[in-house]
């Protein structure tokens, strides 16, 4: 039994539902913030998953940052050295998932091209009538930029795991590689 501990950043525009979601995961589908409170800063959670299948398990800290462009300068100070990202847009709106490439760039430039794990979320697929992005382009380009893409509806907890699990997953399977490496390494 391993028990990893991972950074996770939540990024993406503001009113995208980046707190709504996280909230829900983290509390299993019981606490759906109803009223809308920007968050003007980061906000720390702590969740535990199970990895299917194995004894292993990673805590997941995620950084939940501000998404408005004035806030954001300020609390990329606070990211650290992210382990995972979870990029964040809302389906009915095609400017958050256009600002998507904004939001790589920066999270790029902060960790100085190391690779990081990650996930595109598209988020509100409740509100099917208002969709503006279309599954196909959102998977494409999560595809081009090497991440992992899911849509999710915090409002209706649809898919709210999802996201999060693959990005636990994937930081173990990162973790088994290296010590595999490691093990190659010493003399046998």
């Amino acid at each position: 039994m391993v028990k990893l501990r991972a950074r996770c950043l939540l990024v993406g525009d503001a009113a995208v539902g980046k707190s709504a979601l996280i909230h829900m995961f983290h509390s299993d589908g019981t606490l759906f913030q109803k009223n809308y409170s920007m968050t003007t800063g980061v906000e720390l959670l702590l969740k535990c998953v199970n990895i299917p299948e194995t004894n292993d398990s990673v805590e997941l800290y995620i950084i939940d940052s501000a998404g408005k462009e004035t806030l954001v300068e300020a609390c990329e100070k606070m990211w650290g050295e992210p382990s995972l990202l979870c990029l964040v847009f809302d389906l009915t709106s095609e400017q958050s998932f256009a600002n998507c490439s904004r939001w790589m760039e920066r999270v790029r430039a902060h960790c100085q091209g190391l690779h990081v794990p990650g996930v595109l979320v598209g988020n509100k697929s409740d509100l099917s009538a208002r969709r503006e992005v279309q599954a196909s382009v959102a998977q494409e380009w999560a595809q081009s930029q090497g991440l992992e893409y899911h849509e999710t509806s915090a409002r209706e907890m649809e898919n709210c795991d999802a996201p999060l699990l693959s990005l636990a997953r994937a930081f173990q399977s990162l973790y088994q590689e290296r010590r595999e490496i490691i093990q190659n390494l010493i003399p046998g």
